[in-house]
């Protein structure tokens, strides 16, 4: 058996760089502080011998890894992407690496990760939500671990949150499908089940549905996965079940893609015979025909200062709070006056 070979030294990289130790240790830390040609020469180095720091000595100083966990509910949803984007820039600006682990949109799941992140060093976690295991928060607590949440915003939630009012923008945007004159409206939501944005986002259509004087406890509604073929089988059995809907509401950018392609299939125009509307405003709401009206969800702007927050309650500057972001309406062609009679009748 081969002897293992031992790893190369700091003084090792000093050596073949011909510079001290403390410019090998300077050029890891703070490498603004060398001059280019410097910088280069110890990179050479560092990158010939395989040289990788050991952090265990810093970590137990400074009693931080500079390590944050993520964890979101799926990789498969694309509005996660460009705000976790935005996170990770963030904190690699301020010297900290980003663990990223899905739940699947299962509490029991997320619990197990924050456990695993927290068990690796994380000193600090991004959630995505409020409604989480019972037990979780005061497991946080117990280990000192703070933890943010982001695409939402509660004030009188128990942990800091950076994110938007889905209940509220939802509304907003319901109120200017009414304001076209639909009162036949049917919703394709995400499941509901430990997805407090899904939740509040139903309830903001009841909201609008509720001050315009409609029914919104018998209001039609369709739960699915995430995907566009999701929204296409949904928006199907929306339009077979219901008689006259003339716009079809839904919980995000995917499931309304998914509901326009199935209205072309089924000899639908859109926004002639039925309207659909929204929510994210990823790039896929601009790229369809029609653009998608939809939700703008400021994804970039709330990575970056959930970044931003985080790092601060981490190193003790502050405590976190509740920071609300403006979602606003974006008014494109896939919504229009209804011109009934429209949609299918149901068999």
């Amino acid at each position: 058996m081969p002897e293992k070979s031992s790893a190369p030294t700091l003084n090792d990289v000093a050596q073949a760089a011909g510079v001290s130790t403390a410019t090998v240790s300077r050029f890891i830390n703070s490498p603004e502080q060398l001059t280019e040609s410097t910088r280069k020469k110890v990179k050479i180095a560092v990158n010939k011998l395989g040289y990788t720091p050991n952090f265990g000595a810093r970590v137990m100083a400074a009693k931080r890894t500079n390590t944050i966990g993520a964890i979101i509910p799926t990789m498969e949803n694309a509005i996660f992407a460009r705000g976790l984007q935005a996170f990770q820039e963030e904190l690699r600006q301020n010297g900290y690496t980003l663990l990223v682990a899905s739940s699947s949109y299962r509490t029991d799941i997320e619990e197990e990760q924050i456990r695993s992140l927290v068990s690796r060093g994380a000193d600090g976690l991004l959630l995505i939500g409020h409604e989480r295991a019972p037990g979780v928060r005061r497991f946080l607590e117990t280990q000192g671990v703070p933890a943010l949440v982001a695409w939402t915003y509660d004030a009188a939630a128990a942990l800091p949150s950076i994110g938007f009012d889905n209940r509220k923008s939802m509304r907003a945007l319901v109120e200017e499908v009414l304001k076209m004159g639909h009162r036949r409206i049917g919703v394709i939501s995400a499941a509901t089940k430990a997805n407090d944005r899904a939740q509040l986002r139903v309830l903001g259509v009841r909201d609008a549905m509720a001050a315009a004087g409609l029914d919104a406890e018998n209001l039609p509604i369709v739960e699915t996965t995430y995907g566009v073929d999701a929204g296409a089988l949904a928006f199907e059995r929306l339009m077979r079940e219901n008689e006259w809907l003339t716009a079809i509401i839904c919980g995000n950018d995917v499931l309304a893609v998914g509901a326009m392609t199935q209205a072309r299939a089924l000899g639908l125009r859109v926004p002639e015979d039925v309207s659909v509307t929204g929510f994210d405003d990823i790039e896929l709401a601009t790229i369809v025909e029609p653009a998608l009206t939809t939700v703008h969800v400021p994804h970039r702007d709330m990575g970056s200062k959930a970044a931003r927050m985080l790092i601060q309650i981490v190193e003790g500057k502050c405590r976190g709070k509740a920071v609300e972001l403006d979602a606003s309406i974006r008014l494109r062609g896939s919504l229009a006056p209804p011109k009934p009679p429209t949609g299918l009748k149901p068999e």
